[in-house]
């Protein structure tokens, strides 16, 4: 029986090679560019980004966008398929592996605080999590996802995904599934993104703290940074308060299908996200993500010292290929058009696709809810690409 690996969710980096051949480096602390040639916010090319909605590939969409040069913010779409109301603004989403900053910014409070190294062992800090078999494996390499890590092996398809929609995955089990795998390369040698590394992450803040990482997130950012309408579910299948909904394409007769102009599709707004718990399970708004960029390039959420491996990419290859790594920890660093450099990330959900990102000097910023129909798919994200475009457009 064919079988497929859960995805990690779409990443900036899938982005670039529309964009173009990006400049990778070890050390990426500065943009090429500085303030004064970030250009004014260009309203035709944002709302000419989220225009014609609902459309085939998406129902909704929110977009913000800020720095030194102005802000703009707009809503579109519709808020249901069925009774067709307008998309409402400031609705929480799924903001999918936007989440993985999240968790890497906890790890670094905690570096900061003297209870974590960077180089120490996972092995070290969570004895028997892995096979005695694995090499070691350093906390960094968790964090820029150069660790060798495998993916949990799981069931055929979006099929699969639909029927198992509501189980409650605990990580100790997820991790446990992943490293049922060989270790796919030495640590360091090479960057593969996955969720497992997250996963373990998570299951380290909690080792060393002594409380969920549900708490930690919460009382050391969200509450902090203002986030007031963000939050981790845990394993509650539903989003609180105002939100859109979200649908993933299907086949006619699918299961619970409805007729979506000349496509069938099924309402994927409740559903478990214990399956990537802390590489996936936040719900946000596009304000919240706003302030919490800007407070986090700041150095408001992680001291200035401990903030520079979310600016760093590795100098290795991708897992499969010769690409350069284009993950630093917990971000993904971009050049556009103009040479301007960007950091961000991007998550998907069935339903939801999101993504959040800056110039490190913050003189742009963008944040932005797309209800996907295909929000996992490859080649799903020109939507996305073209939000990410139309922010720095001239």
């Amino acid at each position: 029986m064919k079988r497929t690996r859960i995805a990690a969710g779409l990443a900036l980096a899938a982005l670039v090679s529309t964009v173009g051949t990006p400049a990778f480096a070890a050390q990426t602390t500065q943009s090429t560019v500085t303030q004064s040639q970030v250009p004014p916010i260009n309203e035709a090319a944002l709302k000419q980004s989220i225009a014609g909605l609902p459309a085939p590939d998406a129902t909704a969409a929110e977009v913000r966008v800020g720095g030194s040069k102005g802000s703009w913010h707009g809503v579109t779409g519709v808020t249901d398929l069925r009774t067709e109301r307008s998309a409402k603004e400031g609705a929480r989403f799924r903001a999918g592996s936007v989440t993985k900053i999240f968790t890497v910014a906890v790890v670094l409070q905690l570096v900061a605080e003297g209870r974590i190294s960077l180089d120490d062992t996972v092995q070290k800090y969570l004895p028997g999590l892995l096979p005695d078999d694995y090499p070691a494996i350093k906390v960094a390499q968790l964090l820029n996802h150069t660790s060798g890590l495998p993916s949990p092996t799981f069931g055929d398809g979006f099929e699969w995904v639909y029927a198992t929609r509501f189980k409650k995955w605990t990580p100790e089990e997820y991790v446990g599934k992943a490293v049922e795998n060989p270790i796919e390369f030495t640590p360091g040698s090479r960057q593969h993104y996955l969720n497992t590394n997250t996963f373990v992450a998570g299951l380290l803040i909690e080792k060393i703290t002594g409380r969920s990482y549900e708490h930690e997130v919460t009382t050391r950012i969200l509450k902090p940074v203002g986030m007031r309408d963000s939050y981790l579910p845990g394993d509650s299948i539903r989003i609180r308060g105002r939100h859109n909904k979200g649908y993933q394409v299907v086949p006619k007769g699918f299961q619970n299908a409805i007729k979506y102009g000349e496509q069938y599709v099924v309402d994927m707004t409740e559903t478990s996200v214990t399956s990537t718990w802390a590489s996936g399970d936040l719900v946000s708004t596009t304000a919240d993500l706003e302030k919490f960029i800007i407070a986090l390039f700041r150095g408001e959420v992680v001291p200035a010292a401990q903030l520079e491996p979310m600016f760093t990419v590795p100098q290795v290859t991708m897992y499969g290929g010769d690409q350069p790594a284009v993950y630093t920890s917990g971000l993904t660093r971009l050049e556009l058009p103009g040479g301007i450099v960007a950091f961000g990330k991007t998550g998907a959900r069935y339903g939801s696709a999101a993504g959040v990102g800056a110039t490190r000097d913050l003189s742009r910023t963008v944040a932005y809810s797309i209800n996907s129909t295909d929000a996992k798919a490859s080649g799903q994200n020109q939507r996305g690409l073209g939000v990410a475009l139309a922010a720095f457009a001239k």
